[in-house]
């Protein structure tokens, strides 16, 4: 079995929770840096990661790593793999080049160099070029490029993994899939625990609370790019589909969600029943402060709206006190986590969390709280 060099990206703030998945799936060589997670893997892990990360954003797979001096270096160590070995001159290719620090005069040049080097492969091979497929391409080839190196993927993902498969209507700005599940996983929610929203909007937390708790793999619905790639396992694949089918299981917590607007939760009904999770979440058309816990002992996650025209900033400031005391009377013994773009938040709750997690939401600078509620007092 052959080990590749993976390179899995995430939301800033969740390579914890990534690393601990990439784990759990048996890849080798784990090591965070800031945006995602290097490691090693075969084949399947690639398709299990794919199939089973919560957190991921796509799994790249490493085709080449070297130093630079100019760009005819970089189009060398493109030219120097075999694409041919990883995809067919039918097929529609295209390349996106990052950059940080990079000593080139531009990355639109640099992926223009590496695009003729995969095109002068094949013309080398095949006597033609393949196309560039600039909206849905079959093939997606990603670079990296800093002061020193240039590292050249494959990405073996397709859509980026937030994409779960099911979304009907996503309402204002949603938060991501992965967010919202690494949001429930540095919460320590593992489905044994009452889960709330009370702010649920179109539902992403709570469909993704009731896939943890069912124990669904999130990439159940939907294809992946790997499924492109001419060494693609058709047979391990439907292996490792099946063996995620038999491990859903129903919930064994009840789980809620709540929104004081009802053409929000008429969305998130629609998506938790294309999630097929319909049947083990309560949606409900309410006010906040007008829930209640759905047991003892649960954890409640919540993306409460937060204001960028300072009216909406004050006016949601005048609104936290009474979340603060709603919760303090309502859910002793709960664990409540605020995430917002809000750093004062805690503080005009009049709480106190026990953990500030820094996350960004795209490039929205934002925070996990975490509470520990206890009954009538500001600790």
């Amino acid at each position: 079995m052959t080990t590749y060099s993976l390179f899995v990206t995430c939301p800033r703030g969740l390579e914890a929770p990534l690393s601990q998945e990439l784990e759990q799936l048996k890849c080798q060589d784990i090591r965070a840096v800031d945006g995602g997670v290097a490691c090693k893997g075969g084949m399947e892990q690639v398709y299990r990661i794919n199939l089973h990360s919560r957190t991921a954003s796509r799994v790249l797979l490493r085709l080449t790593k070297s130093g630079y001096r100019n760009e005819q270096d970089i189009y060398k160590a493109a030219k120097n793999i075999r694409w041919t070995d990883w995809f067919d001159l039918e097929q529609t290719f295209k390349v996106k080049v990052e950059g940080k620090r990079a000593q080139v005069k531009s990355l639109d040049f640099v992926g223009l160099k590496i695009k003729d080097a995969v095109c002068d492969v094949f013309r080398d091979a095949c006597s033609a070029r393949p196309s560039v497929g600039k909206i849905r391409p079959d093939i997606r080839i990603h670079a990296f490029i800093d002061e020193r190196d240039i590292q050249i993927f494959i990405d073996t993902s397709g859509e980026a993994l937030f994409k779960r498969g099911y979304r009907q209507d996503t309402g204002e700005a949603p938060m991501r899939e992965n967010l919202a599940a690494g949001l429930l996983l540095l919460a320590g929610y593992d489905g044994t625990q009452p889960f709330q929203d009370p702010f649920c909007g179109s539902g992403t937390i709570v469909i993704e609370a009731a896939w943890i708790a069912t124990r669904r793999a999130p990439g159940l619905m939907r294809r992946f790019g790997f499924e492109k790639l001419k060494n693609f396992d058709a047979a391990l694949w439907k292996t490792l589909q099946h063996e995620a089918e038999t491990q859903i299981r129903p919930a064994p917590a009840p789980i809620s969600g709540s929104d004081n607007d009802r053409h929000m939760i008429r969305a998130a009904v629609a998506n938790a029943q294309a999630a097929e999770v319909d049947t083990f979440i309560r949606f409900e058309v309410k006010d906040a402060q007008d829930t209640r816990p759905n047991g003892e002992g649960g954890i409640l996650i919540s993306n409460p709206p937060y204001g960028v025209r300072l009216a909406e900033v004050q006016a949601l400031q005048a609104l936290y006190p009474q979340l603060g005391a709603w919760l303090k009377q309502h859910y002793a013994g709960w664990l409540a986590g605020m995430f917002t773009g809000d750093r004062d938040m805690p503080k005009f709750m009049r709480l106190s969390p026990k953990r500030k997690i820094p996350l960004y939401n795209g490039n929205l600078d934002c925070r996990l709280f975490l509470m520990d509620m206890v009954k009538g007092s500001n600790r």
